[in-house]
């Protein structure tokens, strides 16, 4: 499998009560496709998969794959704290029709970076899928190292990594481990244009949801190796990154789907966008929205 390009970490639409909106997802996914995405992630952590049933998660994927129809890669979440868990949850989502699974390193009980050899090995042995590794150190409290990526490319079923540390001596030391069988993507919006400018191959990205277009035009420029305009481009979005920082993944960016007509809750505990927030986010939909527009027009040669 070759994953590339602007690959989006969907949030799942929630609607007052707190149930699955299905229309609003799949006119997400509509959007997506329409504006260019070259990859989705279905039930991460920007889908708030820890708050989801198992029918909810069967749903929500086996929905995706039946729209999508083949037309871009769909990767689902399914790392857990537990290896036997992961492998369950990851042959659950091959029989749904999942091209790949997203593991993040396992959340809370801070494996040893030999565990985490074990865990991978595991998983892609008996897992049914290609795995992506995901290190968000932040979210998990666990470092995945580039040695310890280093033990694991080499694995026929491994096929990729995000990682979301954006310092660039982390992502050069990854980057010295791509080769035709193991994509290294930036999973830090702030940071994936240079990450790809420096050979990464795409980005797994929470902007995207409100900004496909976009996000799918700076892949495109940084792939091509045209830095300057990639690195113009990329400051037009840097508005954009600091208000989805604002309060925890995914709220900022619910908040602007729900303008968008896209969902309107998350579930416990994590809540709407604060007040103090409500006039910068109204502001920020309509800048994406003449972002977006722009973007209508083809990337000149």
């Amino acid at each position: 499998m070759q994953l590339s390009g602007s690959i989006t970490a969907l949030a799942t639409p929630f609607d007052v009560a707190r149930e699955i909106d299905i229309d609003a997802w799949r006119r997400l996914l509509a959007q997506q496709l329409d504006s260019g995405t070259q990859g989705i992630v279905v039930a991460g952590s920007t889908g708030e998969a820890a708050a989801l049933y198992d029918a909810e998660f069967d749903l929500l994927l086996r929905s995706a794959v039946e729209f999508v129809a083949g037309k871009v890669p769909v990767l689902v979440g399914t790392g857990q704290s537990n290896t036997s868990k992961t492998i369950e949850q990851t042959r659950r989502a091959a029989a749904l029709g999942a091209d790949a699974a997203l593991v993040v390193t396992p959340p809370y009980v801070r494996p040893t970076q030999a565990g985490l050899v074990a865990h991978y090995r595991a998983i892609a042995d008996d897992g049914d899928l290609p795995l992506v590794l995901y290190n968000v150190p932040g979210r998990t409290g666990c470092d995945m190292l580039p040695e310890t990526v280093a033990e694991l490319a080499g694995h026929p079923r491994i096929v990729a990594i995000k990682e979301a540390r954006a310092e660039p001596g982390r992502m050069q030391a990854l980057l010295e481990l791509q080769d035709a069988g193991f994509a290294v993507l930036s999973g830090d919006d702030p940071t994936a244009c240079r990450a790809m400018l420096a050979g990464a191959r795409g980005v797994v990205s929470v902007a995207s949801n409100v900004l496909p277009a976009a996000f799918r035009r700076l892949c495109d420029l940084a792939l091509a190796g045209r830095r300057d305009d990639a690195t113009a481009w990329d400051a037009r979005l840097q508005a954009a990154y600091e208000f989805l920082g604002v309060e925890s993944n995914p709220i900022p960016v619910k908040a602007l789907l729900a303008l968008q007509g896209v969902g309107h809750e998350l579930r416990l505990p994590l809540q709407v966008l604060p007040a103090r927030h409500q006039d910068a986010a109204m502001a920020m939909s309509v800048s994406i929205r003449g972002i977006e527009a722009e973007c209508e027009k083809p990337v000149a040669a």
